[in-house]
């Protein structure tokens, strides 16, 4: 596959399946879940927004990468979480809803902070090296443009046509999955030269990360005092993150492939921690934890 053809084309439209697929389970409601369930939100909002990106910066630095690498952790870091949480998040009997507003709210809000936290490390990270910066106004609109259309585009679909909605979203979300395999594939193949050396840089610090952040993301959730349902939704929403669109900020707007290959390789080490969680869950490890 021709790399040109991977980021102008296939990656655009893997992206628009997935975000549409999100769009097409969304209501306006979700957007006014915030103030119904509030804590879980807030709570939510805090991990995937915050704590993330610490935690990114702190193990982008602790680890010995290449700057390159180091700069793809944080854009990893500073994506949303993908809208396959919410089936993960089905799966394991979480709060869907939740984890559904968690998605729609973060995938908003990253609108303007990824751009801001990828140049804030890329400065830190590279400094002198990194000639192409983000800029904060065109970038913003180019990650509003390949996110928000698609999910308003899904959002009236729903509206409009409900049933067929809700039969297509099921469909689009295992094929935006397909895409996403694909584009892995692609990269890791474009890249082969270098990858065994890419995985024993970037394999301890993608596994590192997507464990750390999902036993914090529960914790916190539990120190919170919020349900067994909504803590497993949060887990979920911190360790399932839109890789492909950390993809797509590095390979078409930073014309970076090396910067993808965190989030190629974290996209599939997020499903082997959801099993992993998923089984520790069915024998009943945390029964024992109680909220506060």
């Amino acid at each position: 596959m021709e790399s040109n053809f991977l980021t102008s084309i296939f990656l655009p439209l893997a992206l628009f399946l997935i975000m549409f697929g999100m769009g097409l389970g969304l209501t306006i409601k979700d957007f006014n879940r915030i103030w119904l369930e509030p804590k879980a939100v807030v709570i939510g909002l805090i991990a995937q927004l915050l704590m993330l990106p610490m935690v990114g910066f702190g193990l982008a630095s602790l680890f010995s990468l290449s700057p390159e690498l180091a700069v793809g952790v944080m854009i990893l870091a500073a994506c949303p979480g993908g809208s396959t949480s919410n089936v993960i998040t089905y799966l394991l009997k979480g709060n869907v809803a939740l984890s559904i507003t968690l998605t729609a709210i973060s995938s908003l809000i990253t609108i303007i902070t990824i751009p801001l936290i990828v140049n804030l490390a890329a400065n830190y990270f590279m400094g002198e090296q990194f000639a192409l910066q983000l800029p904060f106004l065109k970038t913003v609109l180019q990650i509003a443009v390949i996110t928000i259309i698609p999910v308003s585009l899904g959002m009236v679909c729903h509206h409009l046509l409900p049933k067929l909605a809700m039969v297509v979203e099921k469909n689009v979300k295992w094929l935006s999955l397909f895409f996403l395999g694909i584009i892995i594939v692609a990269i890791l193949v474009k890249e082969r030269a270098n990858l065994a050396d890419f995985f024993l840089q970037v394999g301890g610090v993608t596994v590192t990360l997507n464990l750390l952040t999902m036993v914090l993301g529960y914790g916190i959730a539990l120190l919170a005092g919020l349900g067994l349902a909504e803590r497993k939704s949060i887990t979920v929403e911190v360790g399932i993150q839109n890789g492909t669109l950390a993809i797509a900020i590095a390979t078409t707007l930073l014309n970076a492939p090396i910067m993808a290959i965190p989030a190629a390789i974290y996209s599939v080490v997020m499903f082997l921690t959801s099993a992993i969680f998923a089984g520790l869950l069915k024998a009943k490890i945390f029964s024992g934890l109680k909220s506060a």
